[in-house]
């Protein structure tokens, strides 16, 4: 958490989310990751869990690390540096829906450990779960820097594993928020995920 609360990656104030929701804390993970020391303590702190886990270190190196957005690309680069995995994909928003680039196809993809910076609603990585899947391959570890507490603890029997398990504390409305014992002074501020 200190690394995250030194890059300004963890910020606390009154915030106000896409979907409306007024929160006293947001997370901008590339803040963290813009560091390399940074990325590569955070990444290598979340490889070690998948580590201590038989199914996976038994597979490596011939593991497939993969990042269901933007923001876990940094991950899954760090995890499979750490690892020492084989392969390394990223899912991407191609008219509304997340799939590979084309030409990766079934038997390309080794079994998988599917990463990302931050586990919200989990939409992304349950997305790339049914990607994982649909070329021939397994899931076999999920991960994130940090995760909600109300987020997804597994996928389909797999634990999400995290670094940080984070309280959720958002309020629907201004007044909610206002009437919370994590209501601050500060102004607010409109932010994007």
């Amino acid at each position: 958490m200190e690394i995250l609360r030194t890059t300004g990656a963890y910020r606390r104030g009154h915030f106000i989310y896409p979907n409306g929701k007024h929160a006293s804390h947001y997370f901008q993970m590339p803040l963290a990751f813009r560091y390399y020391d940074n990325a590569r303590i955070l990444s290598v702190g979340l490889s070690r869990m998948f580590r201590m886990e038989k199914a996976i270190s038994s597979r490596l190196p011939k593991v497939s690390v993969i990042s269901p957005s933007p923001g876990g690309i940094m991950v899954a680069f760090g995890v499979r540096e750490a690892l020492g995995a084989d392969q390394i994909y990223w899912a991407e928003m191609e008219d509304g829906k997340r799939q590979f680039r084309q030409y990766i196809g079934e038997g390309d993809v080794y079994p998988s450990i599917i990463v990302d910076d931050i586990v919200r609603s989990g939409r992304a990585i349950q997305e790339t779960v049914d990607i994982v899947k649909s070329v021939g391959s397994e899931v076999i570890g999920i991960g994130a820097i940090a995760r909600f507490e109300d987020g997804p603890t597994e996928f389909e029997g797999i634990e999400v594993k995290s670094l940080l398990t984070f309280d959720v504390n958002f309020y629907e409305t201004e007044d909610e928020w206002k009437k919370s014992r994590s209501a601050s002074d500060a102004e607010e501020e409109k932010v994007r995920y």
